[in-house]
């Protein structure tokens, strides 16, 4: 039987100390997906090497991150999540270290891959040990804090890089993490209660074909811009993990005892749909900040530091907003506020498309950035307290490393998309010529956000249950029922948390 039951997290160290050490470990594994962007013509600098070269110190972390998530996340719940989760940590913090002190890129860039392993591990876990430890009643708050330090991590990467590159040194990226680490270390370890999945066996042959599809998919994503769409890696690399993903995983999944990823889960509509509007969030916002970032820069002349103070209104909204988006998916649910955010997102998107130009003011920009901001805040925590509630507690170690890696797919599809749109209609060699690929490439990421937000409506709507003792299940999203065999009837008293009830969950 799984520990969450008991809601040890909350005896051993309080939810404040389970809110701060899960939220400054997913900061630090989030702020590493773009922290290295600004810093790359220091690092050229002093290591040396070509474009491609450089590419990989991003890639390298982006690859090994977004492929081993799910793997983490099954990892934690087979042998203990606040043991993995340790690891994670130790394993993050020794490969910052290591890739501050690289003496060559090729060393630099093995430190990043290991510090997306560590990444990898510590990540999902973050938000399975912090619902572990907060009672159900408050979740919705503590996801928005949560939340809010994970967003602004992803959309300061660029501020963060470049402001420590150009005062200190670029080193001090990876030096940041750390104290950091070694603080979490014995804090986890003395606050942070033990608890365990199902106790089913680690599923290898499931770990493999998942690892193996993702791999592909994602090492395309990042080489097709570099590489050319049509370049025989390339597509080898995009058909065969799609193959592995979509044909023999799914299909091994549906069939296996005890699968890694159950595909039962994606027939309640509260998980495909969060987990559909996470993807598509994530493909139409990173590809925009990529771009934007570069705009400010590269056309309006903007240091990174002062690139990353104007995106502020943008980036730093979370901080603000994030908290009172899951007080408000405590009362009135996740998908009214999920999907709202991701309809202000879109909105502030193809607002600053159609404002962009070679001499735009921050005026100008500024009420895009704002509605930007607060769309994104609104989708954070509701949005994560969707994914958790969608099933059982046994499974939330899983539906969380899924959509991680669904969010980490969506990133770098982003950055492949946008970055395409952006080369067939513009380029670097004037400031107009950039803005004239820019446009398009922000609108098309206006328009996948939509979709996200049409995702979003297709989830359930909560239910309420006054007979639930928790409360827990008057936050869970309603799902399609799946039907009960007669010779194992279900007491008539009995409430299943889960949104997807099946016949094992019934006699659990």
């Amino acid at each position: 039987m799984s520990q969450q039951g008991a809601r040890p997290g909350t005896r051993r160290g309080g939810t404040a100390w389970a809110l701060v050490i899960t939220s400054v470990a997913g900061f630090m594994a989030a702020l590493d997906n773009l922290v290295v962007t600004t810093a790359l013509p220091s690092i050229r600098e002093d290591l040396g090497g070509a474009l491609h070269d450089l590419e990989w110190t991003v890639s390298a972390y982006t690859l090994t991150f977004a492929v081993l998530l799910m793997f983490g996340a099954a990892l934690g719940d087979r042998f203990g999540r606040r043991k993995l989760f340790l690891v994670g940590i130790a394993v993050f913090t020794a490969a910052s270290a290591a890739a501050a002190m690289a003496p060559g890129l090729d060393s630099l860039i093995a430190a990043r891959a290991v510090q997306g392993v560590g990444a990898a591990i510590m990540m999902p876990l973050t938000l399975t040990l912090l619902t572990a430890a907060v009672p159900a009643e408050r979740r919705g708050m503590a996801y928005g804090i949560w939340g809010a330090v994970n967003g602004l991590a992803v959309a300061s990467g660029p501020l963060v890089g470049g402001s420590l590159t150009e005062h200190i040194s670029w080193q001090w990226i990876f030096w940041l993490n750390v104290p950091l680490g070694l603080a979490l270390l014995p804090l986890a370890r003395l606050r942070l209660a033990e608890s365990h999945g199902t106790g089913a066996p680690l599923d290898v042959p499931g770990t493999l074909l998942a690892s193996g599809g993702l791999f592909g998919i994602v090492y395309g994503l990042v080489r097709g811009p570099v590489d050319g769409w049509t370049g025989p890696v390339v597509l080898t690399s995009l058909f065969a993990g799609a193959a592995l993903l979509v044909g023999c995983f799914v299909l091994y999944s549906t069939r296996a005892k005890n699968p890694m990823l159950p595909m039962r889960l994606f027939r309640s509509r509260a998980f495909a749909g969060v987990n559909a509007a996470s993807l598509l969030m994530f493909l139409g916002m990173f590809g925009s900040i990529f771009l934007l970032a570069q705009y400010m820069q590269g056309v309006l002349g903007y240091t990174p530091t002062e690139a990353g103070l104007r995106m502020l209104p943008w980036t730093g909204m979370p901080m603000l907003v994030a908290p009172i988006a899951g007080i408000l998916s405590d009362r009135i649910g996740g998908r009214p506020v999920v999907a709202a955010g991701l309809f202000l997102q879109a909105a502030g998107l193809g607002y600053l498309a159609s404002v962009v130009t070679a001499d735009a003011s921050y005026a100008v920009q500024l009420p895009g950035l704002i509605v930007s901001g607060i769309g994104m805040a609104l989708f954070f925590a509701p949005a994560s307290a969707l994914v958790m509630s969608s099933v059982v507690a046994e499974e939330q170690g899983i539906a969380s490393g899924a959509n991680n890696a669904l969010r980490e797919v969506g990133g770098a599809l982003g950055i492949a998309v946008m970055s395409s749109i952006f080369a067939a209609r513009g380029s670097y060699d004037s400031a107009q010529s950039f803005v004239d690929g820019l446009r398009p490439a922000v609108a098309a990421g206006a328009a996948v956000v939509v979709l996200a937000g049409v995702a979003a409506l297709l989830i359930p709507a909560r239910r309420r249950d006054a007979h639930t003792p928790t409360g827990h299940a008057a936050t869970l999203p309603l799902a399609e029922p799946e039907p009960v065999p007669a010779v194992e009837p279900a007491p008539a008293s009995a409430v299943e948390p889960a949104p997807l009830p099946t016949a094992e969950a019934t006699t659990r």
